[in-house]
């Protein structure tokens, strides 16, 4: 399985909307072949300091993490060079949506501690 994050710093002024696009998405991604599911993570402005061993908050900028999972590599590429997706992607939001530039991330999932019935 595959994995495909997209970090994506949002304007603290467009959260709301930026989720919302999400939540009214036309869902065609999920009728691609190899797709296996969607998440999209809001970030949290705390964090474990190592040192001393207290959670904190943080001031810096935080990134939304959409994740796609895909049964192989290829089924990513086939979406993204499909019909599906240039309309998915057609109704861009606004530049100032955005705190600087997203980053295409894609991993090779290697272990899982999900139960054989749940993966995906």
């Amino acid at each position: 399985m595959f994995v495909v994050t997209n970090r994506i710093p949002v304007t603290k002024a467009f959260e709301a909307e930026f989720e919302d696009r999400f939540k009214k998405r036309a869902h065609l991604i999920d009728r691609s072949p190899g797709f296996v599911k969607n998440l999209v993570l809001r970030p949290v402005n705390r964090r474990f300091n190592h040192q001393t061993g207290a959670i904190e908050e943080r001031e810096e900028q935080g990134y939304y993490l959409v994740q796609t999972y895909w049964e192989s590599e290829q089924a990513f590429w086939d979406w993204t060079n499909s019909e599906s997706f240039r309309i998915a992607h057609g109704n861009r939001p606004p530049a100032e949506m955005f705190a600087g530039p997203s980053v295409l991330e894609i991993h090779e999932v290697i272990q899982t501690t999900e139960h054989a019935d749940k993966q995906g």
